[in-house]
C-alpha cells in the first residue's frame, strides 16, 4: 500500500473458508474501505459467468481484508488512490492509458510543439529579453496552471471527450463543439507545416544541402549566399579593395539568401496571392500522404498504440535540442545571441503589451480550449493525481520554451557573427525561422547535413506529438458521442475516416498559394476565439454548475479539494486573465501580412469566419437546448437546460458514491453488482493529509 494507515475490518478466524463458501460481511462504517471496495460483497451467484464470479470473490477479499494473503505482493499503484492497479483497465468499453508515464509524456507532447520553438525565443527578445520572464511565468501561476488542472479535472472526472463533459451543463454543449471545430482547424494545417518539415528531412539527406549556394537553377541574381562572402566577412580580403569588401558588405546586407529563394522559389514555388493556387505541389503532397499515414499508424489502437509512440516522439526531441545546445555554444559569436536573448530591458515591463504578449503565450502554448487536454484526461484511472499531472506537465512546457530559446539563439549568434551583423537581423519567427534563417545557419556548421537532419527530426517529433492528440480529440468526441457498441468496435475506422478528410482538405494547402491560407489559418482560426471558449468553460463549471459541487467532485475523485490558490483562480483570476488576453487581442490587432504581401480585404473576411465559425457553435446549441427543453416558461427552461443531466458523474459505477449513488439496482448487463447508497446520506471516504482514511457524511 502506499502510505497511509487505511484500516480495514478483521479478517475472519477461517479466511479460507469466507471466500469459499458465500458472502464477506462488508466493512462497518466506523472501518472504512478503498474507494474500489465500496460496494459489500454479495458472494458468488449462479447466474453469473467465471469471469464476474472471479471478479466477486477478489472484492470480497478486498474488502474483507484477505488480500494480502491471497496475492503475493501489492498490486501497481496509479495515481492517488493505493486501491486502484494498472494492470487492467477500469473503462473496459474506452480503455485507459498503460500506465501514468504515458498520459504525462502524451500531455508534454501536446502542449510543447512548434510555437516553443518558433515563437517563444523570438517573443522573448522583441518584449525585453530577460525581462521577459517576469511577466510570462506570473501568467504561467495565475493562469496557465490553474487552467491545465482544470481540463484535466474536468476530462479524468467524467471520463468523456470534449463532448461528453457537457452533461456537467447541456445548455453549454456548444463549447464542446467549438473546441472540436477548432481543433479540426489546427489539425489541417499543423499537419501541413509537418508535411514540410518531412520535405527538408528528406532533402537534407545529401552531402551538400541544397539551400546552401546560390548557383542552383531556381536562384536569381540577387542570391547572396553566406558561404560565397565568408572570405570577405572574415577579414581574408586583402585591405588594398576597401571599396569592393564596401560593395559586397551592402550587397550582402541586402541579399537574398539562398534558404530564403529555396523555401520560396523551390519549395513553395510561391505564387503572387492568395487567391490564385497555382499547381499542387506534388513532393509537398507526398509528404503530406505520409505525415498523416504516420499519425493514423500511431493512433490506430487509440490510446493503447499512441501511449506506446509517445515514449519516443515525446523524449527524442530533448535529446536533439540538447546535441543543438552543445554544438551551438562552442561556436563563435553564440555567447552574444544567447545574452542579446536574456538581456533584460525592464522598462519595457511597464508596457501592457508585454504583460498581453506573455498571457496569450502561456495561454496558446499549452493547448487550452482546444479539447486535448480534456480527451487525454478521459482516459485517465478515476483517482489519478491530475493536480501533480498539470504542475508538471505545464512547468516541463515553459522550461522548454526557454531551452529552445538557448539553442535557437546560440546558433542565430554565430550567424550573426559570420555575417557581421545585428542578432536581430537574423533572427525571425514563425516559418521563416524553421524554414529560412535556421537551416541557413546550419549551412555555416561542419558536417551540416547531419545537424540539418537532427533539426527537422526535431520539427517532425514535435509536431507529431501535437497531432496525436488533435486527432484523438475529434475522434474520442465522434465515437464518445454516439457512443454505441457498434461505434466503440469501429474506432479504427473512424480514426482512418478522420485521417482521410484532414489529408483531402490539406490539398489546398500544399498548392502555390498553400502558405498564405496555412498563415490565415494560423492567425485567425485559432485566436480569439480559443480565449473566449476558454472564458466560457470557465463560467459554466465555476457559477453555472457551482463552484462548491465542483470543488465536491475533485474532493471525491482525488480525495482532497483543490488548494486554496486554484480555487480563488478559478472563480476570480484566470477568467479576469482570460478577458484581459482578449480584450488586448482586440486592441492590438494588426492585419494579416506575409513579408511584403497584405492580405486582400475578401481573405481577411474568411480569417474572421473561420474564428467565429467556432464561436457561433456555442450560442447555436444553447438555443437548440432551450428549444428541446421541457418547461412552461422561458425562465423554467433556462434552468432545465442548465442543470447537469442525470448521467452526469463519474463514467463507472463502481465510483458513483454520494450525490451520485444510483437510486435503482443496475442492470444486468452492467456485470457489476452495486449495492446502492441513500442519496440523503452516503457515506464518502476521505483521505487526510497524513494518508489515513475517514468517512464523512454527503447531504445533498
Amino acid at each position: 500500500m502506499s502510505g497511509g494507515d487505511t484500516r480495514r475490518s478483521a479478517p475472519s478466524a477461517h479466511p479460507g473458508m469466507a471466500a469459499a463458501q458465500g458472502p464477506v460481511a462488508p466493512s462497518s462504517p466506523e472501518q472504512p474501505t478503498p474507494l474500489s471496495a465500496q460496494r459489500p460483497f454479495s458472494g458468488v451467484t449462479p447466474s453469473v459467468s467465471l469471469a464476474e464470479s472471479v471478479l466477486q470473490v477478489w472484492r470480497g477479499a478486498y474488502s474483507s481484508g484477505l488480500l494480502p494473503q491471497l496475492m503475493a505482493h501489492p498490486p501497481a499503484q496509479n495515481g492517488a488512490v493505493p486501491s486502484e492497479a494498472t494492470k487492467r483497465d477500469q473503462n473496459l468499453k474506452r480503455g485507459n492509458w498503460g500506465n501514468q508515464i504515458e498520459f504525462v509524456l502524451t500531455s508534454v507532447g501536446y502542449a510543447v510543439g512548434l510555437g516553443n520553438v518558433w515563437r517563444f525565443p523570438y517573443l522573448c527578445y522583441r518584449n525585453g529579453g530577460g525581462a521577459f520572464m517576469f511577466p510570462y511565468f506570473i501568467m504561467l501561476i495565475f493562469c496557465g496552471i490553474p487552467l491545465f488542472f482544470m481540463e484535466l479535472s474536468f476530462g479524468q472526472f467524467a471520463s468523456q471527450g470534449c463532448l461528453g463533459v457537457w452533461r456537467i451543463s447541456p445548455m453549454f454543449k456548444g463549447v464542446g463543439y467549438g473546441m472540436m471545430v477548432v481543433s479540426t482547424y489546427i489539425g489541417i494545417y499543423y499537419n501541413v507545416v509537418i508535411c514540410i518539415a518531412f520535405y527538408y528531412f528528406f532533402s537534407s539527406m545529401t552531402p551538400i544541402l541544397p539551400w546552401a549556394y546560390c548557383n542552383n537553377p531556381w536562384n536569381t541574381p540577387d542570391c547572396a549566399g553566406v558561404l560565397d562572402t565568408s572570405n570577405i566577412t572574415n577579414g581574408s580580403r586583402p585591405p588594398a579593395l576597401p571599396g569592393n569588401l564596401s560593395h559586397v558588405l551592402n550587397h550582402t546586407l541586402q541579399r537574398t539568401s539562398p534558404s530564403e529563394e529555396y523555401w520560396r522559389l523551390y519549395v513553395l514555388k510561391l505564387s503572387d496571392d492568395i487567391g490564385n493556387f497555382g499547381e499542387v505541389r506534388l513532393p509537398l503532397l507526398g509528404c503530406l500522404g505520409v505525415s498523416w499515414v504516420v499519425v493514423f499508424l500511431c493512433l490506430i489502437r487509440g490510446v493503447k498504440s499512441s501511449g506506446k509512440v509517445v515514449y519516443f516522439t515525446a523524449t527524442f526531441p530533448y535529446v536533439v535540442l540538447t546535441i543543438l545546445f552543445v554544438r551551438g555554444v562552442t561556436l563563435e559569436g553564440a555567447f552574444t545571441g544567447i545574452m542579446y536573448y536574456l538581456t533584460p530591458q525592464w522598462d519595457k515591463i511597464l508596457e501592457a503589451k508585454v504583460w498581453g504578449d506573455a498571457a496569450s503565450q502561456i495561454f496558446y502554448s499549452l493547448g487550452c480550449a482546444w479539447g486535448g487536454l480534456i480527451t487525454m484526461a478521459s482516459y485517465n484511472k478515476f483517482h489519478n493525481n491530475c493536480y501533480r499531472d498539470s504542475v508538471i506537465i505545464s512547468i516541463t512546457n515553459c522550461a522548454t520554451s526557454v531551452y529552445a530559446g538557448f539553442v535557437i539563439f546560440s546558433i542565430l549568434g554565430f550567424m550573426a557573427n559570420h555575417l557581421g551583423v545585428d542578432v536581430s537581423r537574423v533572427a525571425d519567427h514563425g516559418p521563416g525561422l524553421a524554414f529560412v534563417a535556421y537551416p541557413e545557419a546550419l549551412t555555416l556548421l561542419p558536417i551540416s547535413p547531419l545537424w540539418s537532419l537532427l533539426f527537422f527530426f526535431m520539427l517532425i517529433l514535435l509536431g507529431l506529438g501535437t497531432q496525436f492528440c488533435l486527432l484523438e480529440t475529434l475522434v474520442t468526441a465522434i465515437v464518445d458521442e454516439i457512443g454505441n457498441e457498434w461505434i466503440l468496435q469501429k474506432k479504427t475506422y473512424v480514426t482512418l475516416g478522420v485521417a482521410v478528410a484532414g489529408f483531402l482538405l490539406g490539398i489546398p494547402l500544399t498548392s502555390q498559394a498553400g502558405i498564405y491560407w496555412l498563415l490565415l489559418m494560423d492567425n485567425y482560426a485559432a485566436s480569439f476565439s480559443l480565449v473566449v471558449i476558454s472564458c466560457i468553460m470557465c463560467v459554466s463549471i465555476m457559477y453555472i454548475y457551482g463552484h462548491r459541487n465542483y470543488f465536491q467532485d475533485i474532493q471525491m475523485m482525488l480525495g482532497f479539494p483543490p488548494p486554496l490558490f486554484f480555487q480563488i483562480c478559478w472563480r476570480f483570476v484566470s477568467p479576469a486573465i482570460i478577458f484581459f488576453i482578449l480584450v488586448f487581442s482586440v486592441i492590438q490587432y494588426q492585419p494579416i501580412t506575409y513579408n511584403h504581401y497584405q492580405y486582400p480585404g475578401w481573405a481577411v473576411t474568411i480569417g474572421f469566419l473561420m474564428a467565429l465559425s467556432s464561436v457561433i457553435c456555442i450560442p447555436l446549441y444553447a438555443l437548440f437546448q432551450l428549444c428541446r427543453t421541457d418547461g412552461d416558461t422561458i425562465l423554467q427552461r433556462l434552468k432545465n437546460a442548465t442543470k447537469p443531466s442525470r448521467d452526469w458523474g463519474p463514467a463507472l459505477l463502481e465510483h458513483r458514491i454520494g450525490r451520485y449513488a444510483p437510486t435503482i439496482p443496475p442492470s444486468p448487463e452492467d456485470g457489476l453488482e452495486v449495492q446502492p447508497l441513500h442519496p440523503d446520506k452516503a457515506q464518502i471516504p476521505m483521505v487526510g493529509s497524513n494518508g489515513s482514511s475517514r468517512l464523512q457524511d454527503s447531504r445533498i
